[in-house]
Formats: C-alpha cells, sequence, structure tokens
C-alpha cells in the first residue's frame, strides 16, 4: 500500500506541471558532526500514520509543499529528530517577513525523544556544488552524495558517491532490483494504478531507485 501512494505520489510529479514545480526546502541530517541537506522526507510515513501530530499554522508555499522543515541527527547509531521547523509571519513586520519557528511541541512532548523507529530506507545526503540545477521537487543533482542505509532507525552501510559515480550505482542498484521479486510485484501495483507500460516504469524506477529499495543492493 505504502508503495502504491509514493509512486502515485511521485508519477504525479512527473506528469503534472503545476505539481512540485518549485525546487523545495529539504529537511536536514547532522552526520559526522556536519549539516547535510536530506532528499528524502522520513516525517511523512509518520504523520500519515498520525495526521494529528503533523504542524500546523506554518506558511504552505510552492518551495514548501509538506509545511514543515526536519532536522535530523545521527546519535548512537540511530536517527533521531531534533527538529522541526515551520515557517510564520515574522511577529511586528509590517511587511510580509517571514521567520522560522520551531514547532517540536507539536510532534513530541517536551524534554522526551522520538524514536525514528518506523523507517526504514535509504537516506539521501547530496553535499558540494550544484552540477545541474532543476526547479522541481529534488531534481537538482550535486557534487557528491552519501547514501545511508537505515533499518527500523538503526543505521546501516554507508557510502559515498561522486555525481557520475551516483549516477552508475542507480543504475546497478536498479539492475539487482530487477531481478528479485519485489521488482515483479511492484511492476504489478503500477501496471492497476496506471496506464504505463513496462519501459515507462522501468525509467521511473530507476529514476527513483533509492526510494524504491530499502538496502543496499551493490558494492
Amino acid at each position: 500500500m505504502l508503495r502504491r501512494l509514493i509512486f502515485l505520489s511521485l508519477l504525479s510529479v512527473v506528469l503534472s506541471i503545476n505539481a512540485f514545480a518549485t525546487a523545495q526546502y529539504p529537511d536536514k541530517i547532522y552526520y559526522d558532526g556536519k549539516e547535510y541537506m536530506l532528499h528524502s522526507n522520513p516525517m511523512e510515513s509518520y504523520f500519515e500514520k498520525h495526521p494529528e501530530k503533523k504542524p500546523s499554522g506554518g506558511i504552505m508555499s510552492s518551495a514548501l509543499w509538506r509545511g514543515y522543515v526536519a532536522t535530523f541527527e545521527i546519535a548512537s547509531g540511530e536517527l533521531r529528530l531534533r527538529d522541526i521547523q515551520i515557517m510564520v509571519r515574522k511577529e511586528g513586520s509590517e511587511s510580509f517577513e517571514t521567520e522560522w519557528k520551531s514547532a517540536l511541541g507539536d510532534v513530541i512532548p517536551k524534554g522526551q525523544m522520538l524514536k525514528i523507529d518506523w523507517f526504514t530506507g535509504l537516506l539521501v545526503l547530496p553535499y558540494g556544488k550544484i552540477v545541474n540545477y532543476v526547479h522541481m521537487g529534488y531534481g537538482s543533482t550535486y557534487e557528491s552524495y552519501i547514501l545511508l542505509e537505515i533499518t527500523a532507525g538503526a543505521i546501516g552501510r554507508s557510502k559515498q558517491f561522486s555525481n557520475s559515480e551516483y549516477d552508475k550505482f542507480r543504475d546497478r542498484q536498479f539492475a539487482a532490483f530487477k531481478k528479485t521479486d519485489e521488482y515483479k510485484k511492484v511492476v504489478q501495483e503500477m501496471k492497476k494504478d496506471s496506464d504505463n507500460d513496462e519501459k515507462f516504469i522501468d525509467g521511473f524506477l530507476r529514476s527513483f531507485i533509492t526510494s524504491y529499495t530499502s538496502k543496499i543492493l551493490v558494492d
């Protein structure tokens, strides 16, 4: 069911002119003492199950479709939520100035920690110079990438890539995925939800392979 939702959501990005037509504010993560952008949104699946916990009152925009920016950290081998912020109108401002406001208390009680044990998947951390800017979603490509494998909130393998290496990795990851029974199930699900042929679906899966595989399948 979750994969079907991912497919329909991502497919709307590809096929719609308006959906995600603006580059998005990314979530952030602290890893090995450095702050990185995060081209993954681990809180989304949590808010699907707990919509009452999702921060409200923030300014929604074409550059912030989910309404918040979450900041994570890897600590003691675990993925943890450090903060979650919403954009609000700056208090006392006569013009439409905005500022970021923490909404962490809306998600978890003060003094408590939210263990990200629901998330299993690959986290994509781009960094360095932009190689190719795309004014849509997380479409821009970067000089370098870190890929983190997360299982029930615990960090597993990690890999670092240059831009060209990351592109080749996605080809090899897709080729490995295509040999699995999981691939067959995903293709069957996608055919039910769209009129697209297998060639289109393969191209789609290759482009979003880090969203459809939860493990690093190749060395």
